[in-house]
């Protein structure tokens, strides 16, 4: 298969995934920032940062997530080190709308393939999305595991500082290192799947 046909069965992929975007009263901007702050670590949550990830203006970004806010699927708090930064969380609410998300789909097809493949997978499409970052100057988003600040050895637990961001000399727990992160850079391999390539 050629390049351009892999680049048009992602584009395809996304659109039909995506249904027609407007499940649960949303807006499909309104769904990528919802899908967005559900998968962000703390130090991106950010409105600053959802504007980078989504590839728009900040003034457009904060119009969305007033919407979010005033429809009680998002809080906002304010920083305590600055007072300044706002970082937004999802409400109950709003957990219970993501698992009506239109892209479901698209994560259970995901899960279906068998661990080899879809390690494979995760890491072509890593490689694919950081040279278009890279080219575009645009930050890419990635997770602690193979970020090059990460430090630890992924076994970190409540009350213990194992593992630790260098970028910014904060302590991180288990359950933060599955976020996306906008300081991540690219250094590190990701862990290789534990099962075969054909095994499910």
């Amino acid at each position: 298969m050629d390049s351009r046909a892999i680049a048009d069965l992602i584009l395809y992929l996304g659109r039909i995934a995506s249904g027609d975007g407007h499940a649960g009263g949303l807006t499909p901007v309104q769904w990528a920032a919802l899908r967005y702050f559900a998968r962000a670590n703390r130090f991106s949550r950010t409105p600053s940062a959802f504007a980078a990830f989504h590839g728009t203006t900040r003034g457009t970004a904060s119009q969305t997530i007033k919407g979010l806010v005033a429809r009680g699927l998002l809080t906002q708090t304010r920083s305590e080190s600055d007072g300044r930064s706002v970082r937004l969380d999802l409400t109950d609410k709003a957990g219970a709308l993501i698992a009506e998300d239109p892209i479901n789909a698209l994560v259970q097809a995901a899960d279906a393939l068998p661990r080899g493949v879809r390690g494979n997978f995760s890491a072509a499409l890593q490689r694919v999305l950081g040279g278009i970052a890279s080219d575009s100057g645009k930050p890419m988003f990635g997770t602690c595991e193979t970020c090059a600040y990460f430090e630890g050895d992924g076994c970190c637990q409540d009350g213990r500082t194992e593992c630790e961001c260098r970028f910014l000399d904060e302590a991180l727990m288990e359950h933060e290192l599955g976020g996306l992160c906008i300081n991540f850079a690219s250094g590190k391999s990701a862990p290789s799947p534990t099962s075969d390539i054909g095994t499910a």
